[in-house]
């Protein structure tokens, strides 16, 4: 009687751990998450393995929910990533909470085939999209102008472009830097590969990789773009018919009329922009609010800007950029600090921005098939990089919040089609 008793102890038990597993897998953004970046790695591993993940939008500041097995759980274990094993009835709960409340449930449907457009001469250290694919495991494949104008981002769901110079300028750093070693190494790669592509110089050939870049977009592609990247492919693609590029650079002089001949129709996301024309001006563009921005920003204590709240069911995608577990994120600078917002198309999105100033950090907009995000300055956990910097240490930083929008970007394109529709 004893065993028969036992056995059927045993077997309940059983019974109700079944139950348990039966249920889901919970990984929470919120301030409990110990290490919100690599849990993006998890999301994404899952769907490297065909297991089901539910992006919960604003529930614990956007968390992910999974199919119930050993083998998420023991990747959670393994990357120090802080998860539930939820029950069926607390999944039904969960989903109540997110009917009634300004969330949403996206399905993720697949891992994206991701994409860093960098020359092979670049140190990795030097992005921060390297380093945050990196840290939390996602994989990733470079490609540089040759492989762009040959069609090979066609293999790719999503593309990052960070602190590039589409204009040929190489940064602007010629004041500063044109008798340092590494400076003249970019000069030389760059030159070398226009002339094995056939263009008589580096702003030709960079205009034609951002038509190709903007074309990809146009297809479907999903473009996330940092730093100076934005802000000189707008001016690239707006100069295509005249020469801003000063003689220093380019061995020829500017059209003295560039200023009135730049078509801003062909921008992605700025137009009525001023371009530098002094080759010693460490500045593009008036679209970066750098070095007016001093008047306000004393220093990295009083640089924050704020993400745009959305309606989760009503503007999920821009809701998915946004996911975060503060409101305020501190602020980083970069060879472009800040987008100016009075140089935005009336059609971008504007994710987040520093109150009361006509500055833009985070924006986001459609252009054909596909989509375009930028975010600003250079590293947001190294407020001031400086050329030569140590690189940035993500185990210091699992928390992040300004590295959770990058990696909300990594995982946009694995959203179901409808819930990308804006």
């Amino acid at each position: 009687m004893l065993m028969k008793v036992t056995s059927i102890i045993i077997a309940t038990l059983i019974l109700c751990f079944n139950v348990v597993k039966a249920g889901q897998i919970l990984i929470p953004m919120d301030s409990e998450q110990a290490d919100h970046l690599k849990a993006y790695g998890v999301a994404y591993w899952c769907l490297e393995q065909g297991i089901k993940v539910q992006w919960l939008l604003n529930y614990r500041a956007g968390s992910f929910l999974t199919d119930a097995s050993t083998d998420v759980e023991n990747v959670c274990l393994l990357r120090g990533v802080t998860y539930q094993v939820v029950s069926d009835g607390e999944v039904s709960q969960i989903m109540g909470i997110i009917e009634s409340e300004n969330m949403e449930v996206v399905d993720l449907e697949k891992a994206p085939a991701v994409a860093i457009y960098t020359p092979a001469n670049k140190e990795p250290w030097d992005d921060a999209v390297t380093l945050a694919l990196t840290y939390a495991e996602i994989p990733y494949e470079t490609v540089w102008d040759d492989q762009v104008l040959a069609g090979d981002l066609e293999k790719y769901d999503w593309l990052h472009l960070h602190h590039e110079d589409f204009t040929g300028q190489y940064g602007k750093f010629y004041a500063m830097y044109h008798n340092a070693t590494w400076y003249q190494q970019e000069v030389a790669a760059n030159e070398m590969m226009a002339r094995k592509l056939g263009f008589a110089k580096v702003p030709d050939l960079k205009l034609a990789v951002v038509r190709a870049v903007k074309d990809y977009i146009a297809r479907g592609g999903f473009l996330f773009a940092m730093c100076s990247a934005p802000e000189t492919m707008d001016i690239a693609l707006a100069a295509w018919n005249t020469d801003i590029v000063p003689q220093e650079y380019d061995g020829d002089p500017v059209d003295p009329d560039c200023q009135s001949k730049l078509d801003y129709d062909q921008c992605l996301a700025f137009e009525n922009f001023t371009v530098s024309l002094d080759a010693n001006e460490y500045r593009h563009s008036n679209i970066d609010t750098y070095p007016e921005r001093r008047a306000y920003i004393a220093g990295p204590m009083s640089d924050f800007f704020t993400l745009f709240d959305f309606s989760a069911k009503l503007d999920p995608v821009p809701t998915m950029l946004v996911q975060c577990h503060v409101a305020t994120i501190p602020g980083f600078m970069g060879q472009s600090t800040a987008m100016r917002k009075s140089l935005l198309k009336k059609f971008v999105t504007v994710l987040a921005e520093v109150e009361g100033k006509d500055e833009v950090r985070y924006v986001h907009g459609n252009y054909g098939k596909g989509t375009f995000t930028f975010l600003s300055g250079h590293d947001p956990e190294d407020y001031q990089h400086m050329i030569g910097d140590p690189p940035t240490d993500l185990s210091l930083h699992p928390n992040s919040p300004g590295y959770r929008l990058i990696l909300n970007n990594i995982l946009f394109p694995a959203a179901r089609q409808k819930e990308r529709k804006t």
